[in-house]
């Protein structure tokens, strides 16, 4: 499967905003994109040569598809995947912004990010293809696989007290959304209700991807 596999830290620079993509290191000083890190870290300017240069105002066009681009790496879509998953967002009745919010939202890798089983997305995506998650009951390992409501997702047995997941839960400061109801440990959510606008605290302007795909 294609998958991004470079500096995760340099995408984060060229959105120029943090996209949380490298667990603890996102909430510490060593984030080259943090208000607090020190002169030596700080670089919140696009990547490569002429990064500095690209800091300027740009059209139109490039902030939709900047948002785009945010979007997609926020979650950790391909583009193939991601307009594919817009189509299926614009077939839907509803805001087509929203109902693409919404099925990012619903993957499966998202909801063990949301769990707090893996400190950022990408682990939770390892954990979802190495076998450490089920639903109702069912080791899943696709990621992309979309849950519905009333779907228990947890993790298999042999993975509730991986020193990982325990690190996580104990010490990620991160709340459950209200759209998932936990166990009392905390390694196994229920799918109580669709996930809303409101309730999706990613700092993506849906409008401008529509406007983006609709040219």
């Amino acid at each position: 499967m294609a998958r991004y596999t470079g500096p995760v830290c340099r995408l984060c620079r060229r959105e120029r905003t943090k996209l949380f993509l490298k667990g603890e290191r996102c909430y510490s000083m060593k984030c080259p994109v943090s208000e607090a890190a020190s002169d030596r870290h700080s670089r919140a300017y696009p990547p490569g040569e002429h990064g500095r240069d690209r800091m300027r105002q740009g059209s139109e066009y490039l902030s939709q598809l900047r948002e785009k681009q945010k979007a997609r790496r926020i979650y950790g879509l391909l583009e193939k995947q991601f307009r594919n998953l817009y189509a299926e967002a614009n077939r839907q009745p509803g805001i087509t912004g929203e109902n693409l919010l919404r099925l990012l939202e619903l993957r499966l890798d998202n909801v063990a990010f949301r769990a707090v089983w893996g400190a950022s997305r990408s682990q939770a995506r390892q954990l979802v293809r190495h076998g450490h998650v089920q639903v109702n009951g069912r080791r899943v390992t696709i990621p992309s696989y979309r849950v519905r409501v009333g779907d228990v997702v947890g993790l298999v047995p042999a993975s509730r007290q991986s020193f990982t997941v325990r690190r996580n839960l104990d010490t990620v400061d991160r709340q459950l959304p209200p759209w998932l109801e936990a166990n009392a440990d905390r390694t196994q959510v229920t799918v109580a209700n669709l996930p809303k606008r409101e309730h999706i605290d990613e700092p993506v302007r849906e409008q401008l991807i529509v406007e983006l795909y609709s040219k």
